[in-house]
């Protein structure tokens, strides 16, 4: 009864203008970390880049966080609607260790598993994009939903692939050699298995909304 009587009431809409603003700051993160991760003395700036874009995020976040204590009707659950930007924010969070890291080791080369994984990441915060104004006509767009976040589920598989075969190749390289490289090339793989595991949790409170308002 409830759920009907809200269904009749206008809602603040503005909700889904900030999940498109950071939508747009994750893609523009993870193009920034793609940078990054194709080496040279550029590095730094590009690490200062996914720096800023948290920042960026960050503020957007706090902005609905603060409208779900303040608005009266919400498009949807404001546990939900707090959960979902949670975790699309903790996906750039995630984006912003792996930049820190690199500048903390000073590395300015990076294996090709780790480029692949950028590409993939771009792929994840692009999908992120598509579905969030899908999520203003639910009941129209569960197909496309559904399919969205499948595709995100398998690209952290992907993912996780990647930085399996990426840990092999690094051990390979350095087990006669340089043991700090090997760990730093480890501790950079980690963080962007991280990254794409946001995306995947992004992925899991969209189907949770999908499933709560159909």
């Amino acid at each position: 009864m409830i759920r009907w009587f809200r269904a009749f009431l206008p809602k603040e809409e503005r909700f889904f203008d900030l999940f498109d603003r950071h939508a747009q700051t994750v893609i523009q993160g993870s193009i920034a970390l793609q940078g990054m991760l194709n080496g040279g003395e550029e590095t730094p700036v590009y690490c200062q880049r996914v720096n800023q874009f948290e920042n960026d995020a960050d503020n957007i976040t706090r902005e609905v966080l603060t409208a779900v204590r303040r608005t009266f009707i919400t498009p949807f659950d404001r546990g939900d609607i707090k959960n979902l930007i949670t975790s699309m924010d903790d996906a750039i969070d995630q984006m912003q260790q792996t930049a820190k890291a690199v500048m903390l080791f000073e590395v300015r080369a990076f294996e090709p598993p780790m480029r692949e994984i950028g590409g993939l990441l771009i792929e994840c915060a692009n999908l992120v994009g598509r579905a969030l104004p899908l999520l203003q006509q639910i009941g129209k767009n569960v197909a496309m939903l559904t399919a969205i976040t499948e595709e995100l589920t398998k690209l952290e598989g992907r993912v996780d692939d990647l930085h399996d075969i990426g840990l092999k190749e690094l051990f390979l390289k350095h087990r006669d050699g340089n043991a700090m490289d090997f760990i730093v090339g480890v501790e950079i793989y980690d963080h962007l298995e991280k990254v794409a595991d946001r995306f995947d949790d992004v992925a899991n409170e969209i189907n949770s909304i999908v499933i709560e308002q159909v």
